[in-house]
């Protein structure tokens, strides 16, 4: 039981640490819907409205009027799971196990003089859903998994002249985590019992850009989004196993979790008053999650019903740096059209060693499409499109029944979002 016990504490630790990767997969990646339609191309250097605010704060200089940017953006996932084998005796695979997702955002940002402009901007960065059937073959090592991180973020820029421009805005993050594994049964799998684990935390970080107006025609901008340090406090709760005196008791459990640093550099040109090409990549240091630290503590030992510390444990995961690249365009047909297009290829950090259940993620590839329309000067309603696939990659599992499949993930993303300008 103990080994169950850690083994999905472990697994709570690396699903919050890899929320973002999964989003980077088929979740939550958009904080921007005129941005999505571009693949997110020139996301740090286009600052087009007021969603700049997470994109690059130094780009509000370019906001010269009041005004508030908000929208939603939906996943809808598919994943189809092949060459399965172990996990629970007579499991199934079926693979749809992420619900229909819609995440909200919202922005405003308001010019205070010709130098200095103030914004803020509340978002989901990241966060994940998975949810598996109850008789999910590969359940012992985890059957629902949901993280969410909602972030709030005062900003404020600084233009030094026509050419340069700065921002910084720290960032307020509240995690929320809840996670489910059946415990295998004394009986079989049809006493199986259920671990439940919840955790939360709010911790703080910053994002901080520079914008530059090369030529008249082109823009270079640079963000760094930094890491934030989380110290989750939570339970983990085991129930429905019929006998013991820890069946239906929650013991308290805590870990220390950073994500980690991105930059994001971008190119925005003005081809002329029609066309605007976009480029960018962001780099993040996944590096820093060589491994898993969990200190659990009044967990029942196997033998004898004592209860004490079980101590620090450490799982391995070897995670490596990331690259994600895109490339984009936009048409302007007349004062009120706009059409946008764009292509992005993001890696994944995860192996085929300590790939989860949870996030069987791998590189992916996406294509996009949005369109503008703005049928006054104030208004401009945006939509995008995307569809992704990623490449198959392989889940093994051998600690956790012994559970190994193949996944091919794939998506179609939805946005809408509005600007106004007061």
């Amino acid at each position: 039981m103990k080994k169950v016990m850690l083994k999905t504490t472990l697994s709570l630790a690396v699903t919050l640490a890899s929320s973002q990767i999964f989003a980077s997969g088929f979740a939550l990646n958009e904080q921007s819907i005129s941005g999505m339609g571009t693949g997110f191309a020139g996301r740090s250097s286009s600052a087009e409205d007021a969603s700049t605010v997470f994109g690059n704060p130094a780009g509000m200089s370019r906001i010269k009027r009041e005004q508030v940017t908000g929208g939603v953006a939906a996943i809808d996932a598919s994943t189809d799971i092949k060459h399965a084998s172990g996990g629970a005796p007579g499991g199934t695979n079926k693979g749809d196990m992420v619900p229909f997702t819609a995440v909200p955002m919202g922005f405003y940002v308001k010019p205070i003089d010709e130098h200095w402009a103030f914004g803020v901007g509340m978002y989901a960065p990241f966060g994940l859903v998975t949810d598996y059937e109850s008789s999910f073959a590969g359940r012992y090592a985890g059957k629902e998994s949901k993280v969410q991180v909602l972030t709030l973020q005062p900003t404020v820029s600084y233009a030094f002249n026509d050419v340069v421009s700065i921002g910084f805005g720290p960032t307020i993050n509240r995690i929320d985590g809840k996670l489910t594994s059946a415990t295998p049964g004394p009986l079989g799998p049809a006493s199986d019992g259920e671990v439940k684990i919840k955790g939360d935390d709010t911790a703080l970080g910053y994002n901080v850009g520079v914008l530059v107006q090369a030529t008249d025609s082109t823009r270079l901008g640079l963000t760094y989004h930094s890491k934030v340090k989380y110290s989750l406090d939570g339970h983990t709760k085991i129930s429905g196993i019929g006998f013991g005196p820890f069946n239906g008791t929650k013991y308290d459990a805590g870990l220390d979790i950073t994500t980690p640093e991105s930059v994001d550099f971008s190119v925005t040109h003005e081809l002329n008053d029609q066309w605007t090409i976009y480029a960018g990549s962001t780099w993040t240091r996944w590096s820093r999650l060589k491994d898993i630290t969990v200190e659990s503590d009044g967990v029942p030992r196997p033998l004898g019903g004592s209860v004490g510390p079980i101590g620090t444990i450490k799982e391995e995961q070897n995670w490596h740096d990331t690259w994600a690249s895109a490339i984009g365009a936009a048409y302007k047909i007349n004062k009120q059209w706009t059409l946008r297009t764009g292509l992005s290829v993001d890696q994944s950090p995860t192996n085929n060693t300590d790939r989860s259940v949870r996030i069987p993620t791998g590189d992916r590839k996406a294509i996009s499409f949005g369109v503008g329309w703005s049928p006054t000067d104030d208004l401009t309603i945006d939509a995008a499109y995307s569809y992704l696939k990623e490449e198959s990659v392989t889940v093994n599992q051998p600690a956790k029944g012994n559970y190994r499949a193949t996944y091919h993930n794939s998506a179609n993303g939805f946005g809408v979002g509005a600007t106004y300008k007061f």
